[in-house]
């Protein structure tokens, strides 16, 4: 059994901006932890797909990734390294809540892991229903496509599929049915390991996220008749992905 992708999370020096943005662009529910930890979860309200956070930066530099559920953080992280990746984040423990860590796959790309385990109590299974926009798909563009790929996939147990472009393969991430499915491949002069939300306008979209401080990265490009795909630039500088895909 594979290991799924199941939370998503951006951050920066300010995290103010990024909560209005993020808010304001794709209709999230927003909630800080108390604290003073500077940490705000996200309820997409979607629907579908997973949540996610946004953080502030301890150290001055912004991010944007998602997380992996693994069984054994330190066992996935010597494997990491043993393939090619350097641990950013040793294992990390919030007593009664999670234990996580991060790491830099060959390309310098940042991912999460967060150990499996069940959710605590009360805590809510996935995003509620609404008309926010879900995060349900990931993706990582390195600078070598097959090593992208041979890389994930033999961390985590994850399944290529042939349907995708040349030198981007979708992923099954073999994990029955848990969390979001991705793709993986190379992107030339863009690099990233990141999230896409589904929106139901995408044009629009964008000229709201140009409005509230953004830059485009890509797009709006055809991936098909029924698909269209963009990134964008948050005002932190991290690269979110948005697409639409018509029925």
């Amino acid at each position: 059994m594979g290991n799924p992708v199941v939370h998503f999370e951006v951050g920066g020096p300010d995290d103010g901006p990024l909560l209005r943005f993020y808010g304001e662009l794709f209709g999230w529910k927003l909630t800080t932890v108390p604290g003073g930890v500077y940490y705000t979860t996200v309820d997409t309200q979607g629907g579908a797909g997973v949540n996610g956070g946004i953080g502030k930066s301890g150290t001055g530099e912004p991010w944007s990734t998602f997380y992996v559920s693994v069984d054994d953080l330190q066992a996935t992280l010597d494997k990491a390294e043993s393939l090619g990746a350097k641990t950013v984040l040793p294992v990390t423990e919030i007593p009664g809540m999670l234990s996580f860590a991060m790491f830099d796959d060959p390309d310098g790309l940042l991912v999460g892991l967060v150990k499996a385990e069940p959710p605590p109590e009360g805590a809510p299974l996935g995003p509620s229903a609404g008309d926010g926009a879900p995060v349900d798909w990931f993706e990582v563009l390195g600078s070598d496509a097959a090593r992208t790929q041979a890389f994930y996939t033999e961390l985590f147990g994850w399944k290529l599929n042939d349907s995708g472009f040349p030198g981007y393969r979708l992923v099954d991430t073999d994990a029955g049915g848990r969390g979001i499915q991705g793709g993986l491949g190379a992107g030339g002069d863009h690099r990233w390991a990141t999230v896409y939300a589904n929106v139901a306008d995408i044009d629009a979209t964008l000229a709201k996220a140009d409005r509230l401080g953004a830059t485009r990265v890509y797009g709006p490009d055809a991936v098909d008749d029924h698909m269209q795909t963009a990134a964008i630039r948050d005002p932190a500088g991290n690269v979110f992905g948005v697409y639409h895909h018509r029925h």
